[in-house]
């Protein structure tokens, strides 16, 4: 039988003896091409036969049936008297299988792909669909072994943490920013192991990274010949953040602004009611570390005593803890102006409202569209003014941040009754905006005017960190690089993390990460 058409799909370098074709799987008889082979010590060709031997790898399926290839390998004999190695196996090369391998080397690349796609357990269950008999700790094996080995120099890297376990256990990814990919994985954040790892790549010229203080000691230490870049979107994310906090201990004076400084909890819904009574337990343990620091008790004797822990007691004491309605936007924002005109057509009921509301798109349940109805209920029988809620802060803040333009008749009053009431809030809505014109701009030379401003106002605190992190912040407005390929990164790794059910090591998670596409 000729088996020269079977030659183009056979590993090259390999001539085709025997075929057999069983019920599960086709047995090709095959040899190596050549005459002669090459001592692996001395280098000298040699076409003495010593003896032979089979070896059998498998190799890619064919047809829904597993292929063993069984290969007649030879022993020469060395032709070099002076070489120490008398006998030596010829090699089948890196186009067929390497050296004691069982599988070639197209079958190896496929399970290559699969461990690293798939993880263990779901790229075994397929593995096993495709006729590729490959268990799921032989997958992972192979995932490792052929774990990328990072030898080009790195330039631009971008650095941020991810969380092993929330709040309790953190690592850190390291990002080519250059070539967009992971390389490398440390298995913690402390600034001892970042040093060291910046003292093994010294030809690192910019590391972005957030504003935490470890890594910025880290890169200090270990990379004082690069430039540190912040990233732009957590710069207006804090910023953001601070306005809020400077809101939030700014309640008590809106409430009085807007004239909701007493509360009837008659004209509150059931959840509205839930959350007022949770604030007035929240003031009664409030009042005594309010107490305490009037008498001039440390924060440390305060904490000692009330059992409350270190951040909440200082949060206290310098005037937050005075939101009553904390929560989220509502999701009936977008189809207020809606509701309003049906409530004024003469449509009372909150079912009919929630059912035509359903036909706008609205997917939200029937109780918030309840809650509505009875507070405009509320609203008619004992006055707007009585009943008014105060917004979360959160809300606030997004309010007193948009452009008064996009603010409907109702917010613009509000944000106009809290500028009234509590000006300090106007200076601090301005330095936030523009820092955030500055950072959209990049306009460096407008970083020094901004952190001179804000010395004083209720961003003090954010001014300082800014001050203090400078030469990062002015470097973020003039640097191309950003940390945005990082969180993408952290996100892939998450996923990776979730098809292992979370199981994975620092190895296995970083030769997935770090392979190249």
């Amino acid at each position: 039988m000729a088996y020269e058409r079977f030659q183009l799909l056979s590993p090259a370098g390999l001539l085709i003896d025997g075929i057999e074709i069983e019920p599960d799987r086709v047995v090709i008889r095959a040899r190596r091409g050549v005459a002669q082979g090459v001592c692996p010590n001395c280098q000298r060709p040699s076409a003495r036969v010593h003896s032979r031997y089979e070896r059998r790898l498998l190799d890619l399926p064919s047809h829904g049936r597993a292929v063993l290839l069984e290969v007649v390998v030879r022993r020469f004999r060395c032709a070099n008297p002076g070489c120490r190695r008398r006998i030596f196996a010829e090699q089948l090369g890196d186009t067929v299988a390497g050296r004691s391998a069982r599988r070639t080397c197209r079958l190896e690349a496929i399970i290559h792909y699969l461990g690293l796609a798939l993880g263990g357990r779901p790229a075994a269950n397929l593995a096993r669909r495709l006729m590729l008999p490959v268990s799921k700790d032989t997958l992972l094996r192979v995932v490792r072994r052929k774990a990328a080995c990072e030898r080009v120099p790195l330039r631009v890297i971008g650095i941020d943490d991810w969380a092993w376990k929330r709040g309790q256990r953190y690592g850190s990814i390291i990002c080519d920013l250059e070539r967009r990919r992971v390389v490398d994985l440390l298995p913690d954040r402390e600034p001892g192991t970042v040093e060291g790892w910046f003292s093994r790549h010294p030809g690192v010229r910019v590391i972005s990274r957030d504003r935490g203080g470890s890594y910025g000691q880290a890169a200090s230490r270990g990379a004082p010949q690069a430039v540190q870049v912040a990233d732009r979107w957590h710069l207006m994310e804090n910023a953001s953040a601070a306005f809020l906090e400077a809101v939030r201990r700014s309640m008590r004076p809106i409430r009085a602004a807007l004239g909701t400084t007493v509360i009837d909890p008659a004209l509150l819904t059931h959840a509205e009611r839930l959350q007022h009574e949770g604030y007035l337990r929240r003031e009664e343990a409030y009042g005594a570390i309010r107490a305490l620091a009037e008498a001039g008790t440390p924060i440390k004797e305060i904490v000692r005593r009330t059992g409350r822990s270190r951040r909440l007691v200082r949060d206290i004491v310098r005037g937050g803890g005075g939101d009553v309605f904390r929560g989220r936007s509502n999701i009936l924002e977008p189809y207020l102006a809606w509701l309003d005109a049906e409530w004024a057509a003469g449509c009372r009921n909150g079912a009919e409202l929630w059912r035509r509301l359903r036909d706008e798109g609205f997917r939200g349940s029937l109780r918030v569209v309840g809650e509505w109805a009875t507070r405009r209920r509320h609203a008619e029988s004992v006055g707007q003014e009585t009943l008014r809620k105060v917004p979360p802060a959160r809300t606030i803040s997004r309010l007193m941040l948009r452009s008064r333009d996009q603010l409907t008749r109702e917010d613009a009053i509000i944000v106009a009754s809290i500028e009234r009431g509590v000006p300090t809030l106007i200076p601090a809505c301005d330095l936030v905006e523009r820092f955030h014109r500055m950072v959209r701009a990049r306009d460096h030379e407008a970083l020094e005017p901004w952190i001179t401003d804000a010395a004083g106002s209720l961003l003090t605190s954010f001014g300082k960190g800014i001050a203090a992190d400078r030469d990062c912040v002015a470097a973020a407005l003039t640097q191309p690089w950003s940390n945005g390929q990082t969180e993408g990164q952290i996100t892939k790794l998450k996923l990776v993390r979730r098809q292992m059910y979370g199981r994975g090591k620092l190895d296995l998670l970083c030769a997935r990460l770090t392979a190249p596409a």
